[in-house]
């Protein structure tokens, strides 16, 4: 499993808009979905990923316990499911019912999104403000595979409990490690290596 780390995309950074199929109702998903929303949290995950089989149930209890706040959550997986069928939104579907999601889990079949987003890495996390400007990128917590450290959603949810309460985040964030993202051969962005 390849180590890649998170782009850091720059702080203030506006968030590109997107239109994905949720793989679970077929609804198609926007940044306008979560208009009434005081921020939101774009995560990119995908099925295989052993990074992202760490942390999964704790990204299930972000969605549970952000349900009644003003977070928008949206997850988005862009792996290339020619190479990695593990990670096709029927498979994707399984996974989001599995775990019972409280938020929509996308497929992202051009990879155009996550190149909108410098994603690099599975999980990658970006959250935005009111006014759709990043505010935290960065790691979920500490927690890896291979560490032993607990995994507590540290990092994020005090990122995120800081901008519904219109406080500051600190600003030395950690890149998320993971799985890089699975490009289709020939399209891996400029950013990505």
């Amino acid at each position: 499993m390849a180590r890649t780390q998170s782009t850091m995309l720059k702080l203030g950074t506006k968030a590109p808009n997107f239109q994905l199929p949720d793989v679970v109702s077929g609804n198609t998903i926007s940044l306008e979905t979560f208009a009434d929303k005081k921020a939101i949290l774009v995560m990119f995950i995908c099925q295989h990923c052993p990074f992202v089989k760490h942390v999964q149930q704790e990204l299930a209890k972000i969605g549970n316990d952000y349900a009644d706040r003003s977070l928008g959550i949206v997850a988005i997986s862009a792996n290339d499911v020619a190479n990695y069928p593990d990670d096709s939104p029927d498979n994707l579907k399984v996974m989001a019912t599995d775990l019972d999601f409280k938020f929509p889990l996308c497929y992202d079949e051009s990879q155009e999104v996550a190149k909108n987003y410098t994603a690099a890495c599975t999980p990658d996390f970006f959250l935005f403000d009111g006014d759709r400007a990043l505010v935290y990128r960065g790691q979920l917590d500490e927690s890896r595979p291979s560490n032993d450290k607990a995994v507590t959603g540290k990092d994020l949810r005090s990122a995120i409990d800081a901008v519904l309460a219109d406080k500051e985040i600190d600003r030395d964030q950690k890149p998320s490690i993971g799985c890089n993202i699975k490009w289709k051969p020939g399209k891996e962005p400029a950013y990505y290596g």
